[in-house]
């Protein structure tokens, strides 16, 4: 396992390395147009990820995300005033639904129906796999689900596309001539990449926030250059995804003098690395909004991975976060009554923050 900064960087950038782990390395690459490209390497990455960026860049970002942002925003805080209490790992899986429902093109079908497929969908990635009759009744309840994805968001969102093509990933995939199978797949991976990562960090901020009554003040009070730079801190401490896996495709010499060998497979401690007192300074495991300016570092760190596979949609991820976050903490009276469970996420190797209960003044 490595939790140099500097070598992880290395082996993250280095063009002698594959995507591995579980999914990774268990995907059949036979039929690369039908392959994600999370899964991808090389060149064909590099192409279908250049194809792809215009979904990311601040333009669409600032035209198109942050419209849905807002919006999604407004109406979970009065849902949430309204009733006076509500639970924020719930609120915020539904805000990072819509806005990467908008990306993927997932917006034919109604969204609280959407979040609550995909919910049911996430809860049972986690789950290990059973045997005996368990077992059976498992795979079947999968099955049931992609099925239900499939034919209500995925096949509804393809119908119409088909007849007026937007500017969106499904779009894309099907000027591509993808197969049903290979739109299903890529729906699922950026689904998962999209709305697991963003609703548990959004999570993981709100619990940093009602803890730190200083952090908070800051944001508050801070421009959105300060609240940007408090998120990435506190990305920095808490990246989403913990472990990364890459594995050798052939000899290569680091800086340092060291070798690694074709087929040594290696795992980054991205949580490990962004705390390595030989790049952030004194105090690693303090919050300080400062220390990416102090130390000449990417705000980020290494949170969004690094190399030709860092996180498309990190910006993305960061602006819905600011935005939902500075709403929530300016509600009257809002104040956390229930801390959350914090556990293990199957699906992006990183933690998972439910159960977090809010309650505020009602309107």
């Amino acid at each position: 396992m490595v939790s140099d900064f500097g070598l992880a960087r290395e082996i993250l950038r280095s063009p002698g390395m594959r995507q591995a782990g579980t999914a990774a390395e268990d995907m059949d690459l036979t039929n690369p147009d039908q392959v994600s490209v999370f899964f991808l390497d090389g060149e064909l990455h590099k192409t279908r990820r250049g194809q792809l960026a215009r979904f990311f860049t601040p333009k669409a970002i600032r035209d198109r995300h942050h419209r849905v942002m807002e919006a999604t925003t407004a109406e979970l805080i009065a849902e949430l005033r309204a009733a006076g209490r509500g639970q924020i790992d719930i609120l915020s899986m539904r805000l990072a639904c819509d806005v990467t429902a908008e990306i993927i093109g997932l917006t034919e079908s109604a969204p609280a129906k959407l979040s609550e497929r995909l919910r049911h969908i996430f809860l049972l990635q986690g789950v290990k796999n059973r045997s005996g009759l368990a077992g059976l009744l498992f795979k079947a309840n999968t099955l049931y689900r992609h099925m239900m994805f499939n034919l209500f968001d995925v096949q509804r969102a393809a119908r119409a596309r088909r007849k007026h093509p937007k500017d969106d990933i499904i779009s894309h995939c099907l000027e591509l001539g993808y197969t049903d199978k290979g739109l299903l797949i890529e729906c699922l991976t950026y689904a998962t990449a999209g709305m697991l990562t963003t609703r548990e960090f959004i999570a993981m901020v709100a619990l940093h926030m009602f803890e730190n009554e200083s952090l908070r003040e800051q944001f508050l009070q801070g421009d959105e250059a300060q609240q940007f730079a408090i998120l990435e801190e506190i990305l920095r401490l808490e990246p989403v995804t913990s472990f990364v896996y890459r594995r050798a495709t052939k000899d290569i010499s680091t800086s340092d003098g060291g070798q690694i060998k074709a087929g040594e497979l290696y795992g980054i401690d991205l949580r490990a690395a962004n705390t390595d007192d030989h790049v952030t300074g004194d105090c690693p495991f303090a919050a300080e909004p400062g220390r990416s300016a102090r130390q000449k570092m990417a705000g980020s760190w290494m949170s969004f991975g690094d190399g030709p596979h860092r996180c498309p949609g990190a910006q993305v991820a960061l602006y819905e976060t600011r935005i939902f976050i500075d709403a929530l903490l300016r509600v009257p009276g809002i104040r956390l009554v229930s801390r959350p469970q914090v556990g293990w996420c199957v699906p992006i190797q990183g933690y998972e923050v439910h159960g977090a209960i809010v309650e505020c003044d009602r309107s």
